[in-house]
């Protein structure tokens, strides 16, 4: 059943007629089982094609985490059409860039977002999927299927996915249904997914490590249950309420989930495996998965959406080798390069680089992007001719085991002293204090060092600016010691995808750059 699925819509639709009374979709108020589901996306997938919309047209989403967001996508998908997800967290300004950027003929949104723009969305067709009484709303939609269906073929684009725009505007993955239906076979494989999984989904669909969540699900039969608010309390009652067995996570709300459950000592017996992805957890947190979840697989993942699904560390690997990214998950290779001289082996570092048939189409109308960031590597050459990879931008170490290790985003290293400082590894070591939840290192221009270390931090009760300094005299090499800590008082700012938002905190945080004397 599952190989024979070669676009999203056959990742769903291959659940008939064996599994379409099985629940799929768990939401705070009620459970929707395949089949019902399955009507939903012909109801909204008859009004898109009765408006219109041919293959190819991009269909704008931000709908709140449910049911009806799934069917949403499905339905693009099930009349050949593109799918734009973006996250509810977007404001409508930036709603109406991704509707404008994309070139969108539709988009599916809550009542008070379209209200909102109506009159900036005069070439749109709009479908409404919050409490509303039109004719193009959700709920008086006739309960019918398509009178057209187009079959995609795999190489045909699926999806855009925006990225967060943390320097410039922000730029659309493009994701063709080879893309998804590969990462997900290659996940649910690696991760052993079975029929019977329930998947706590808390992660934005807009953000592909999220998506994934779904697509697996889909892929084996297995239930997703929604989560729309990350608070770390309502997480656990649902993982306990709803017999979860598997939770995706960026690093920042597992720091709070395992401080949680350190302090309730909470059991969660349902739970089988755990996943990371987004950057690195911090070593004393990992270090207390182990005993705080007892029988509980951890993968430590790692990913980009340029190539969807990257790497992994097996299980059984977590003990001996915490806040390693592992190796390549089936249906891909990586290529650690050190440039213009050839692959890295064990003990050295290099940029990490992405082969097979998860790299992405690239930037949705943005070629001289695209060929920057995917585009034949010299080094490889000898291996694979003039085949296109992506060029990660991050810098990572290979053990002896060919197992790889996170260093640094290649634009991050702090060059401090003569001496390249990752900002991982400060911030590992200032975690490993205990004195700070929320954290971000970065550097700044200094005339003497080149540039100096600064740390942005949320500290924990009790912790004071004066103490954490301390305490990194102690534990860090001269170099690599703060020259300033800035104190939040607050929960620093997220991105979408639940991620710090590390620009907008340097952004605050570090000093405006100062001007140049003129030469007499």
């Amino acid at each position: 059943m599952t190989q024979d699925s070669r676009t999203v819509f056959d990742l769903f639709d291959h659940n008939f007629p064996q599994q379409a009374e099985k629940t799929f979709i768990v939401d705070p108020a009620r459970s929707f089982t395949y089949a019902e589901v399955a009507r939903e996306v012909d109801r909204v997938a008859a009004f898109l094609a009765d408006r219109g919309l041919v293959p190819g047209d991009r269909i704008v989403v931000q709908v709140r985490k449910g049911m009806r967001e799934v069917a949403a996508m499905l339905a693009a998908s099930r009349i050949g059409c593109v799918f734009v997800n973006v996250s509810t967290a977007w404001t409508a300004e930036q709603l109406l860039y991704v509707i404008e950027d994309s070139g969108a003929r539709a988009a599916i949104l809550e009542a008070g977002v379209a209200a909102a723009l109506s009159d900036r969305l005069l070439d749109v067709t709009v479908l409404l999927a919050g409490h509303c009484t039109t004719a193009a709303c959700w709920n008086e939609l006739p309960d019918a299927p398509p009178s057209r269906v187009f079959a995609s073929s795999e190489t045909d684009l699926a999806a855009i996915i925006y990225t967060s725009g943390s320097t410039g505007k922000p730029k659309g993955v493009m994701l063709s249904h080879r893309n998804i239906v590969y990462g997900a076979r290659s996940v649910s494989a690696y991760l052993e997914l079975r029929s019977d999984d329930r998947l706590l989904s808390v992660l934005p669909y807009s953000f592909d490590y999220g998506f994934n969540q779904l697509t697996t699900m889909m892929l084996v039969g297995g239930t997703v249950v929604h989560q729309p608010v990350a608070m770390v309390t309502e997480i656990v009652r649902a993982i306990r309420d709803h017999g979860v067995t598997g939770f995706a996570a960026v690093p920042p709300l597992w720091i709070q989930f395992i401080r949680l459950l350190d302090a309730s000592h909470e059991a969660l017996p349902s739970l089988r495996f755990i996943t990371n992805s987004g950057g690195k957890i911090p070593l004393n947190i990992l270090e207390r998965m182990p005993e705080l979840l007892p029988d509980v697989r951890v993968y430590l993942m790692y990913g980009l959406t340029e190539a969807f699904r990257s790497t992994f560390l097996p299980p059984e690997k977590f003990a001996r080798k915490m806040g390693s990214i592992g190796q390549a998950i089936p249906h891909s290779e990586v290529f650690v390069v050190k440039e213009g001289i050839g692959i890295a082996g064990p003990g050295e570092q290099g940029e990490l680089v992405h082969r097979g048939p998860l790299v992405s189409q690239g930037y949705w109308n943005r070629p001289d992007a695209t060929a920057e960031k995917i585009r034949p590597c010299p080094e490889l050459s000898a291996l694979i001719g003039d085949e296109l990879v992506v060029y990660s931008g991050d810098i990572v170490r290979v053990d002896e085991d060919g197992d790889l290790w996170f260093v640094s985003r290649r634009d991050n290293l702090i060059k401090s002293s003569g001496f390249r400082i990752s900002p991982d590894e400060v911030e590992d070591l200032v975690h490993r204090s205990g004195m700070a939840t929320d954290l971000v290192v970065f550097g700044v221009a200094d005339e003497l060092l080149g540039q100096s270390v600064h740390v942005a931090a949320t500290l924990t009760a009790g912790a004071t600016r004066e103490g954490l300094l301390a305490y990194c005299r102690q534990v860090m090499p001269a170099y690599m010691v703060p020259r300033a800590i800035h104190v939040w008082d607050a929960p620093m700012p997220r991105t979408a995808s639940g991620k710090l938002a590390r620009p907008e905190v340097v952004r605050a945080c570090a000093p405006p750059p100062q001007p140049q004397p003129i030469a007499p």
